[in-house]
């Protein structure tokens, strides 16, 4: 591998693939949920897209969140690149942000059984830690220093709140735009010490 300095490494930032979850709108948080089938077209698609954006596959690092969901993107991914499947490294504190007591549950259902609560991260999303949970400074301090040791480019594989989290740090991203951004599924986010970009 070919190694870059800090300040010019990039990274592609990778949602993982849609699960049933998502789409019935349940916080997945800790959860660990697997893909379902357009998921892995998602994982699919994402690796065919990679070379366009970041040149030789074989000179990038790869890393995943420990989570099935991610775990499986990747590995689809890394086949679409003809690279071997399952030869990368997962860390921890990639894996998505933690909504504690409030995980498996849907907003509605959040709204009608803890509505003072949901009221509170209405009004301030960034900082307002969920029962049992973590807010998006917790999460910071963690995906940062997970980054920090990287020396490549990297195609990091992980969830939402991650990416929001990085987006934020890397990419200078106000707190309040990045808390409430929708990450696409399917989509790459390329961070440089420039700012970013989304491509699909």
């Amino acid at each position: 591998m070919t190694t870059s300095t800090p300040t010019s490494r990039r990274l592609f930032l990778v949602r993982h693939g849609e699960t049933d979850w998502n789409v019935v709108g349940r916080l997945q948080g800790r959860r660990d949920v697997p893909l379902n089938a357009l998921g892995r077209i998602q994982a699919g698609r994402v690796g065919r897209v990679l070379p366009q954006l970041a040149g030789d596959p074989k000179a990038l690092a790869y890393l995943s969140s420990p989570l099935s969901r991610a775990v499986e993107t990747m590995r689809i991914l890394r086949t679409s690149l003809d690279l071997p499947a399952s030869e990368f490294p997962t860390d921890p504190r990639l894996a998505e942000i933690s909504f504690g007591q409030w995980e498996g549950q849907t907003w509605p259902e959040l709204r009608r059984r803890d509505q003072l609560n949901v009221r509170k991260r209405d009004l301030d999303p960034w900082n307002f830690t969920p029962p049992g949970g973590e807010n998006y400074g917790d999460l910071c301090e963690r995906v940062s220093a997970a980054c920090a040791e990287l020396e490549d480019d990297a195609v990091i594989v992980t969830h939402g709140g991650v990416i929001r989290a990085l987006l934020h740090v890397k990419a200078g991203m106000p707190a309040s735009e990045a808390a409430v951004l929708p990450v696409r599924q399917g989509a790459v986010y390329v961070v440089t010490p420039g700012g970013f970009k989304v491509a699909d």
